[in-house]
Parts: C-alpha cells; structure tokens; sequence
C-alpha cells in the first residue's frame, strides 16, 4: 500500500452503496409523485352508432312511459265516467219540477259527454297504431338482429394476466371463436405461460378441466387452482382485467381477426406501463411493480 492510498472498509462501501441507492429512490419518488394523487381516469368515448341492445332498451324505456301514460288517462276516464252515471241517477230522481229547472245544465253535461266519448274513441284508434307501429319496430329489429348474427364472425379471446403484478402476458385469439377446443388453448398457454410458474388460477370452463391441461401441469410442475363456480369474486383480478379490456374495446371496432390483433397490440403496452391504483404500492404500473428494485 502506498502513501497516498487510503484503506477502504466494508462499512464504509455499504454506507456509500446505501447512500447512493437513498438518492436513487428520492429522485424516483420525486419523478413519480404525481401518480400518488387518484386522477379521474376519462373514460373512452361511446362508438356514435348506437348497438342494437342500446336501441331495444331505449325504445322498450319510452314504451313503458307510454304504458303508464295510457293507465292514468284510463283511471281518469273511468272515474269520469263513474261521475256521470252517478249525476245521471241523481238527476233523474229529482221531482218533474226541478229536472225542468236544470235541464239546461245537465244538457250542458251530456254535450262533454258526448265530446269525451269521441276523444276517447280518437285515442283508441291512435293507440291502434301506436302498438301496430310497435310490433312493426320489434320485427325489424329482429330480423336485422337474425341477419347481422348470420354474418357475424365469433372470435375467441384468452385472458393471461399475473395474480401478484396485475401483468397482462398475453392476449392469444382464436379463430374458431366459440368452438375452440381444450387442444387450442394448451397449446397457447405453452407458449404464453412463464417458467417460473407455480399456481394457475382458472374458471372452471370445460376448456380447462381435461387431460390435456392435467398433462400440461405435470410437464410444466405447476399447481391449477380452480375457482368457485358462479363466484368471479374469487378469481377477481382477471374479472376486473376483462372489464378492463372490454371497455377499452368499446369505442374501437374491427372486421377481421388482424384488425383486432392491432387493437389488443396497442392495449398491451398501454394497460402494463399505466400506473395502477389497485397494486399493493399505488401509483406503479403493472411493469414497474414487476421490477421494482427493492425486491431485486
């Protein structure tokens, strides 16, 4: 050792090491601060064409307030008509003498009779219409509804998201839509699943309870969790990513099975590297949870 070397103790590099790793995580916490306030996410906005569903409950919503309309006017006219046959009966029970005296009145009486009686029979002959115009609607609509389903293409779409980091891993789509077989989605999942994997959380579909994914586990030395049927609760962080996901899709829209593979590869990088409030330190997205330096 010369004169001009200083000894270096292990204290001392592990102060400088702690030092160093303070000022690291003070600069990222300043840098991320912002992210620690709980922002009103906006909303994607609604596609301008309303969907078939939206339309049917729309117009089943007015037909109620129709509905309901009818019945008031019916208890009104009912009640009227109650009145008057009780002014009938008393008028006709008074002496000669006084039906004279008043009989101007009760003609009077029996003219808005006769003036309700035919307002009443205009609104049956509108209600007639009205309804024939409402079943004319629903035959439409469904019959667009029976044409559109003949046309359209059903694609299947497998949810992978990690239970600790909230990481979506993959999205794989299938073509074959609701007749995607058992084979299908093993052979993603060979693909898709980690190495380090231990449990694997599923529903309880048919998909996922055969010999295939029983052989898939053994080779892969993982555990399969199923989850309570009729209970999403308890697989609830892939519930709340399919939320997710679908309100995301909501304003976009495809015709092809390439078309929608562009979608979910712009959603990917967008769902993991957005800060997450839902994650055991908020204000880190699903990616930087993953690799978070502390626990490196």
């Amino acid at each position: 050792m010369t004169g001009e070397e200083q000894p270096v103790w292990p204290g001392q590099v592990f102060a400088e090491t702690d030092l160093a790793f303070e000022a690291a995580m003070q600069a990222y916490a300043q840098a991320t601060q912002d992210r620690m306030v709980h922002a009103h996410t906006e909303q994607e906005p609604m596609s301008i064409t309303p969907t078939r569903w939206r339309k049917e409950w729309e117009g089943r919503a007015k037909r109620h307030q129709v509905l309901l309309q009818r019945e008031q006017e019916d208890t009104a006219w009912f009640s009227y008509k109650v009145g008057l046959r009780q002014a009938r009966q008393a008028y006709r029970n008074l002496p000669k003498e006084e039906r004279e005296q008043q009989r101007e009145s009760w003609q009077e009486k029996q003219a808005e009779w006769d003036l309700r009686r035919e307002q009443q029979q205009t609104w049956k002959q509108t209600r007639k219409l009205e309804n024939e115009a409402w079943h004319q609607r629903n035959r439409a609509l469904h019959l667009r509804t029976e044409i559109e389903a003949t046309k359209r293409t059903w694609i299947a779409v497998l949810v992978m998201t990690d239970n600790c980091t909230r990481q979506c891993a993959a999205l794989p789509i299938f073509r074959t839509g609701p007749k995607v077989t058992s084979q299908e989605v093993v052979s993603a999942l060979q693909i898709c699943l980690p190495a380090e994997l231990q449990f694997l959380i599923s529903d309880q579909g048919k998909h996922f309870k055969t010999k295939f994914m029983a052989q898939l586990a053994q080779e892969r030395n993982f555990v399969q969790v199923f989850s309570y049927r009729h209970r999403p609760q308890s697989n609830g962080i892939a519930e709340r990513f399919v939320l997710t996901f679908k309100r995301w899709l909501r304003s976009r829209s495809w015709q092809s099975v390439d078309e929608l593979k562009y979608w979910v590869s712009l959603f990917l990088p967008n769902y993991n590297d957005r800060p997450h409030q839902g994650l055991a330190i908020p204000g880190l997205s699903p990616n930087e949870f993953a690799n978070r330096i502390w626990l490196m």
